[in-house]
């Protein structure tokens, strides 16, 4: 699996909170039978302590599927990486970067970046516990820390633990002052030092994040020799735009759809089964708005879901009557 898995990563879903659930997942798996993707940030304490197993549930459609987690006690990570390996994930991948208040005071995420000796014998704990590829999503530094002295020190302390595949999103994250949004936006891009990074670590397998939101930049930085490159926003509020393609540019592979209708038409069955087994139309289709971002009849689309989803009774009928919106 793991040459499937580096293969992969040439392009992935970022791990993004409250968006990128099961539901999601299965829905970008349509689009894209190639690309890497990656569950929320499941926290090691939840699954350990909590046995909140409910987190880990997924399709077998989705694989390659990664679980991230959150968690700074290695012990408890590697319980945790124990629990997600048994669950069937592909890779295991630590948060060294979610800027949050919850993930600050649970004393994990971004602020781990301060504290690289921890996140290292998290990752040998990891390691030591599963056989599954142990990965890591950092951030360039926190507050501060001046990247250039950082990032190299955490890249080499946390590799020599043998993780050798990184995702680094490309800006600080600054835990006081800006709130988990700002901090997707406002600290600035340095795109140019994760590709030194990969000139100082050839040996490890580098992908960019941050601000990407086309296949045409995805390129660009592959072409310019990083190993692969994660997309967030964009691949969930155009995913059409950028997941259609993804096979064909990205992997030299045939896209399995050829228009957005097919990706919507091919979520019924499954939309079937949820609204069957108890679940909210809702909880399914609000991964599907931006479907048809930019095409003619994407605002009706969008108002048939948004005001009809959680009504009761609500299924594929109403995702039928929104396609004819776009007729």
């Amino acid at each position: 699996m793991t040459d499937t898995l580096t293969k992969a990563a040439r392009l992935s879903v970022a791990p993004m909170m409250d968006w990128t659930d099961r539901h999601c997942r299965f829905f970008h798996r349509l689009m894209s039978r190639e690309a890497l993707l990656y569950t929320e940030m499941v926290t090691s304490p939840a699954l350990v302590r909590g046995r909140a197993l409910f987190l880990l549930d997924y399709h077998q459609e989705e694989h390659p599927v990664a679980l991230q987690l959150g968690g700074s006690d290695p012990v408890e990570l590697a319980e945790a990486a124990k629990i997600g390996a048994e669950a069937g994930y592909d890779e295991i991948n630590l948060n060294v970067g979610c800027p949050s208040d919850r993930v600050q005071s649970g004393t994990f995420g971004a602020v781990l970046m301060r504290s690289p000796e921890l996140v290292a014998e998290c990752c040998a704990a990891m390691r030591e516990a599963v056989g599954t590829p142990v990965t890591v999503k950092c951030r360039i530094g926190v507050d501060d820390q001046e990247p250039r002295d950082v990032l190299p020190d955490f890249l080499e302390k946390v590799s020599a633990t043998g993780v050798s595949r990184f995702t680094i999103h490309a800006r600080k994250a600054w835990l006081k002052g800006l709130s988990p949004k700002e901090n997707r936006d406002i600290p600035p891009l340095d795109y140019p030092l994760v590709h030194e990074m990969k000139a100082a670590f050839p040996h490890l397998h580098l992908s960019i994040n941050g601000g990407i939101a086309t296949l045409s930049e995805a390129r660009e930085h592959l072409d310019a020799g990083l190993d692969g490159v994660m997309v967030g926003r964009a691949a969930y509020h155009q995913p059409w735009e950028v997941l259609a393609e993804a096979d064909a540019q990205i992997f030299g592979q045939d896209n399995p759809l050829t228009k957005p209708q097919e990706a919507a038409r091919a979520m019924l069955p499954y939309i079937d089964a949820h609204v069957a087994s108890g679940g909210k139309l809702g909880q399914v289709s609000k991964h599907m708005l931006g479907l048809f971002t930019g095409r003619p009849g994407a605002r009706a689309w969008r108002r048939v879901l948004s005001e009809g989803a959680h009504k009761p009774g609500a299924g594929v009928a109403l995702v039928e009557a929104a396609l004819a919106e776009l007729d």
